[in-house]
């Protein structure tokens, strides 16, 4: 609408704006049924986008233009048994209605009250907020000894009851909604190849009923997402709760006071995290109540496909899961040598593959462009194609390929084709291509268009070790005691002399060589045998035996012959 009004002043397209939607709103509820503005002025934008609709872009809305767009509209609207208005009018009140994680006179002395009546009004609100939380901190430990605490509900225990339950009814839906979606799945991808059948049931509006039941998939997964989320943040709280209660315990035993210094801290963290548990409580609440709202908007499926209609239509069709597609094309993976311009993402060589953003919300992108809508899941293990910072996933090799090979192409058929079918620019989150604002529902993904591939490889460096020239010192010493000792030794080199001498043989010196003979065994033989004896000694001792008197008196006498006489 931005454009059709570009030739008007901001404040004269605004007005104008306001009156169509007010005048559809009027219009619808004269018929009996009730439009919020929202949905009005979405359905708007999705006839005038609609080409089919005739509406140039170019040019400033005329009275006859404005009485068509209004009358178009009010159609649309009023068409109860549309799929396509359901999923449209579904989307909008999701996006309404979503909302994401999201004692006194003992504390207060009466000695202090007049200077807190002297305070400002904002301190005075926010020393009034740390009292209510003393007093809620004071009345959850009371409770928790059983000294009082009456009437306040146990929210832990109302949490750990409610979420499996209301997690239980996601699943049991969900899975139904995905049991019907692969039932329409496998319908249309028949039609898709035979283009008479396609003709006979072009009437049952399949495409549209695919397109609701994807879209409710879609807000029942993040709703699941959320109430996971939720049921880790309870089990965390309980255990801070438990500590905390222990603490104040601990710190208060049986004492008849303790300072405030020391309580009251743990009771403004006991009150923050009863808040919490309120804060989950209301958010399960919210949750369990939009998906039970979310059902109604599913209607037309009784009403187009009783189950009679199903089983003629599905009768010889083999119904398949998104895995089970998945896991047929597996191994046939995308070859990156046969693409030399296009990048291919992969989950071995990409560290955040599961983090990417792909396009479409994960549909082939092929499949959709070349079959008039048909929704396939993408199998990103065969390979992420990544073109203009955006990323598409595909259902077999063959599809890649082609897409890859003019790529704006099939962007544009898709673009076309959202056109046409308005509840596909949230479905497929095409919101960017139609300068359209992204829903409260998609806000906390915003961040994922800036998330970029980590691709990883394996790869070496080197680099030198001294860039630079080497200016190592190698005279450099550190160590004192050596320095000491290069010093002494210096200090007794200047009192010493250094003489040299030079000979005859050290002049002019050559190379010599010398030879020698080795040694030989020689003998001699002496003239004649001689030989030496040496004479035996003979000594006696006479006098020894035969005295008369007491004493004896002995004579040595040596008879031993000279040398020379033997």
């Amino acid at each position: 609408m931005s454009r059709v009004s570009a030739r008007m002043p901001p404040t004269q397209a605004e007005s104008v704006i306001k009156n169509i939607i007010r005048e559809i709103g009027q219009e619808c509820a004269a018929h009996g049924e009730t439009v919020s503005e929202t949905l009005a002025a979405f359905m708007v934008k999705a006839v005038v986008l609609d080409p089919s609709n005739g509406f140039n872009m170019d040019r400033t809305l005329m009275k006859s233009d404005v009485q068509k767009l209004v009358k178009l509209c009010v159609s649309r609207l009023l068409d109860s048994k549309n799929p396509s208005l359901d999923t449209i009018k579904m989307q909008v009140y999701f996006d309404m209605n979503y909302t994401s994680r999201a004692a006194l006179q003992s504390i207060f002395p009466q000695a202090e009250l007049g200077t807190f009546l002297t305070l400002s009004k904002k301190d005075k609100e926010r020393q009034l907020k740390e009292l209510t939380m003393v007093v809620t901190g004071i009345r959850l430990f009371n409770r928790d000894c059983g000294k009082g605490g009456e009437g306040i509900d146990d929210l832990p225990a109302i949490l750990q009851e409610a979420i499996p339950a209301t997690t239980q009814h996601i699943d049991s839906q969900l899975q139904i909604a995905q049991d019907q979606a692969y039932r329409y799945t496998a319908i249309l991808e028949t039609v898709a190849k035979n283009p008479l059948l396609s003709m006979e049931l072009q009437p049952y509006m399949l495409k549209e009923a695919l397109y609701n039941m994807r879209q409710y998939e879609t807000f029942l997964q993040i709703i699941l997402s959320d109430i996971i989320t939720c049921a880790q943040e309870v089990e965390m709280m309980i255990k801070q709760l438990g500590a905390q209660l222990e603490q104040l315990k601990m710190t208060v035993k049986s004492k008849t006071a303790v300072p405030t210094s020391q309580v009251f801290p743990i009771f403004i963290a006991l009150s923050n995290l009863w808040t919490s548990f309120q804060d989950e409580t209301v958010l399960i609440s919210v949750l369990s109540n939009l998906t039970t709202h979310l059902e109604p908007f599913l209607g037309a499926h009784e009403l187009l496909f009783p189950e009679k209609v199903m089983q003629n239509l599905l009768d010889g069709l083999t119904v398949k899961t998104d895995v089970c597609r998945m896991k047929e094309h597996m191994e046939d993976r995308v070859r990156p040598v046969d693409f030399r311009k296009q990048e291919w993402l992969f989950p071995e060589t990409t560290a955040n593959f599961d983090k990417l953003l792909i396009q479409y919300r994960g549909f082939c992108a092929y499949t959709f462009a070349t079959t008039d809508g048909l929704l396939l899941p993408g199998n990103p293990a065969i390979g992420i194609l990544k073109y203009k910072e955006k990323y598409y996933t595909f259902n077999t090799r063959d599809a890649a390929y082609l897409f890859a090979e003019s790529p704006e192409n099939y962007i544009d058929l898709i673009k076309e084709k959202a056109k046409k079918n308005a509840e596909l620019i949230q479905l497929l989150e095409l919101h960017q291509q139609f300068e359209t604002l992204i829903p409260y529902s998609q806000m906390k993904d915003v961040d994922k268009h800036h998330i970029k591939p980590i691709t990883k490889c394996e790869s070496s460096t080197q680099t030198d070790t001294h860039i630079l020239p080497p200016t190592i010192v190698r005279s450099y010493e550190w160590n004192e005691w050596e320095l000491r000792r290069k010093a002494i030794k210096l200090a007794n080199l200047r009192r010493k002399v250094t003489h040299s001498v030079q000979t005859d043989l050290s002049h002019m010196r050559r190379e010599n060589c010398s030879q020698v003979y080795p040694p030989k065994d020689a003998s001699t033989q002496s003239m004649r045998e001689s030989s030496t004896r040496v004479p035996r000694p003979q000594i006696y001792i006479a006098g020894l035996r035969g005295g008369q008197g007491k004493i004896t008196y002995g004579v040595k006498v040596n008879l031993t012959r000279a040398v020379d006489e033997t």
